[in-house]
């Protein structure tokens, strides 16, 4: 080793260069917000704008900052920076100008914001927000607001007014709007969905399956278009291709809670009755929106009935005669079930729908007599849904006794119903003969002039009160599905040491079902209605409110909230009520 060193080399020292660029900087700005250093937070915000001007994100960040800060103003003006100089296909910008606005209460600034973002936004990611601020600038300004359109929602629309048209039995109006609706918007599968059930309820089933097979040609797992498909086969006869197909929805398990009803009700009329009986258990037993509908007992008791399970479906229909006391539905099948049981018979394999078997529909409508048929069950969209069907497919006596009891109803949706059949080159020349009667006599009741309330004045005296009064307004209504809405605001809001917000719960609940009278609604939403009710309630006695708050209280959607309180204030004109303004907005920023 003589001559020879080791050279120790020094340690060189760690130097970690920091990089300045906009992640950096929207790093910082987001551990500020977490500690509520709004300062920081900005201060670093506009260093990220910097290192990249055309991130929009970034400018909106900035934007938001300023908002929460109170600077509405100084926000607005970034926001309108990005949609003229950065990028003008942020349209959720629109949104957020048209809050802060309202938070500066420049109520006709923020309403033109939101109807551009509604106009111009395919998205639509603030779509609940934007309803509710409509509903609260429509109070602060005193009218509604004028928009044409909803681009995220185009075609929802037009397809809801098809659904409740469907669901009032109107199967001939849907069919026309659906249709319009699927030429327009090919890939909105829902559309045709309807469409082809529209055609189904209304008897023309090659039309139905064909919408059904080009949804599935466009779209081969849409499970609803399936479901309907098998009901199509088994319609047909069944054979190795509706065995194909319950095989593979035999193991389908849905999670959505829509999908799961449409399986349920698919199965069970395919004759997988344990399968349906598991599907309706599990949305019984779930927390969605359904278990709320009176007409899930009923299908799963329909389901454990027909699976042996007797004790259980006498206990839902039980639960059920009292959630849906008016119905008899639930009575009915009760009595049969006592009456079979003690003869030692097993009930008969029972049909998924919520009214009565059809020949005892007929026994009903021959009870009742010609001009004393309820409008409930002429209008009621099941019992029209099965006569249209039994007048294209049932024997020739069923034929028979449909066109009489169509003769009954006489609307424009029977007299298309009749039209058609009669056009129909394969149905019996007897039966159309028959329905020509019907078609003529209806024409000449059209023509005779109806009779004044002036010239009936007890049938003005039956109309005035659908509901018994024991005093002023604080009355109860005698229907038990109108007192269950009054009943679970009550218990919700709690409100029994506030007896002036009790008062006016019951006042405005009244009030409306007076004002409708005599077509008052069918209840078969109470949450909905309830929250509907306490929103508008808590509205006239100004407090702070939102629709997500009472959503949340009563487990449903905000737009269910909204849907409902806009039916009761279109009736009774809430807004007109309100004794000052309203400046209650929620920051979305």
């Amino acid at each position: 080793m003589k001559g020879k060193h080791l050279r120790v080399s020094e340690p060189s020292p760690k130097i970690i260069a920091l990089r300045f660029d906009a992640s950096f900087f929207f790093e910082k700005a987001v551990r500020s917000l977490d500690r509520n250093h709004y300062d920081k937070a900005l201060k670093y915000f506009r260093k990220a704008v910097e290192y990249e001007p055309d991130n929009p994100v970034n400018h909106c960040n900035m934007a938001g900052i300023l908002s929460e800060m109170g600077d509405y103003a100084g926000s607005n003006e970034i926001l309108s920076s990005v949609l003229s100089d950065v990028d003008s296909s942020m349209t959720e910008c629109y949104f957020y100008m048209a809050n802060n606005y309202a938070n500066m209460e420049q109520f006709e600034e923020a309403e033109k914001a939101l109807v551009t973002y509604l106009e111009e936004d395919e998205e639509g990611q603030f779509l609940d927000e934007a309803e509710e601020m409509m509903e609260l600038l429509y109070y602060e300004l005193d009218r509604p607001t004028k928009l044409n359109r909803i681009k995220a929602r185009q075609g929802v629309v037009e397809h809801d007014q098809a659904r409740v048209l469907l669901e009032e039995g109107k199967f001939a109006q849907a069919a026309q709007l659906l249709k319009q609706i699927s030429e327009e918007q090919p890939d909105m599968f829902a559309a045709r969905n309807n469409l082809a059930l529209a055609y189904y309820y209304m008897g023309l089933f090659q039309n139905a399956k064909a919408t059904i097979i080009q949804v599935l040609e466009d779209e081969p797992g849409n499970l609803h278009a399936l479901c309907n498909l098998a009901i199509f086969y088994q319609h047909e006869g069944g054979g190795p291709e509706l065995d194909r197909l319950v095989q593979t929805l035999a193991v389908t398990i849905p999670f959505q809670e829509e999908q799961v009803f449409k399986l349920a009700t698919t199965m069970g009329i395919l004759g997988r009755h344990e399968e349906a009986y598991r599907h309706f258990r599990r949305l019984l037993h779930g927390g969605g929106e359904n278990k709320a509908d009176a007409s899930l007992y009923h299908y799963t008791a329909v389901a454990a009935s027909n699976t042996g399970r007797y004790a259980e479906a006498r206990r839902l229909w039980s639960h059920l005669q009292k959630q849906d006391a008016s119905s008899e539905v639930p009575r009915f099948f009760l009595s049969r079930l006592e009456e079979l049981q003690q003869e030692g018979t097993p009930l008969q394999v029972l049909s998924y729908h919520y009214h009565l078997p059809f020949e005892e529909q007929f026994r009903m409508w021959e009870k009742f007599g010609a001009e004393q048929v309820p409008d409930s069950m002429k209008k009621d969209p099941l019992i029209r849904s099965s006569f249209f069907w039994a007048l294209r497919h049932g024997d020739r006596a069923t034929q028979l006794q449909v066109i009489q009891a169509l003769s009954l109803i006489g609307d424009d949706e029977v007299r298309q119903a009749l039209e058609s059949f009669v056009e129909d080159p394969d149905q019996d020349s007897e039966l159309k003969r028959r329905a020509l009667q019907v078609l003529q006599e209806l024409a000449e009741r059209n023509e005779q002039n109806t009779p004044t309330d002036t010239e009936h004045p007890e049938r003005l005296e039956a109309e005035k009160a659908p509901y018994a009064t024991e005093g002023d307004s604080c009355a109860s209504p005698v229907d038990p599905q109108w007192q269950a809405v009054l009943d679970k605001v009550l218990t919700v809001t709690n409100k029994s040491s506030d007896p002036a917000m009790q008062h006016d719960l019951r006042s405005l609940w009244l009030e409306y079902l007076d004002r409708l009278a005599p077509e008052v609604p069918m209840v078969q939403h109470t949450e909905g209605w309830a929250a509907a009710l306490e929103y508008l309630t808590a509205k006239m006695h100004h407090h702070s409110v939102t629709y997500q708050e009472v959503a949340d209280r009563y487990g449903i959607s905000v737009s269910t909230v909204s849907r409902y309180a806009r039916q009761i204030d279109s009736v009774c004109g809430i807004k007109q009520k309100l004794k000052q303004p309203l400046s209650t907005f929620k920051k979305q920023v």
